[in-house]
């Protein structure tokens, strides 16, 4: 699964994350106090489908250069 849960501080709702050793680009999506992020593909479309005011899935088209 490409997506991964990330904590967030219950008590300040605040997200934490480091970037220093990303070398690649990447995406965080919040709904229904979940918290997840993924990479971004090097060549393709990353997309997010939403339903009634939430999230429901993450898709990727691919490609790559010939």
């Amino acid at each position: 699964m490409r997506l991964k849960h990330i904590n967030a501080n219950p008590t300040s709702g605040k997200i934490e994350i480091e970037i220093g050793n990303c070398d690649m680009p990447f995406v965080v999506v919040v709904s229904d106090g979940r918290v997840k992020t993924t990479e971004l593909p090097a060549f393709g479309v990353t997309s997010i489908v939403t339903h009634q005011n939430k999230v429901k899935r993450v898709k990727f088209d691919e490609g790559e250069d010939f």
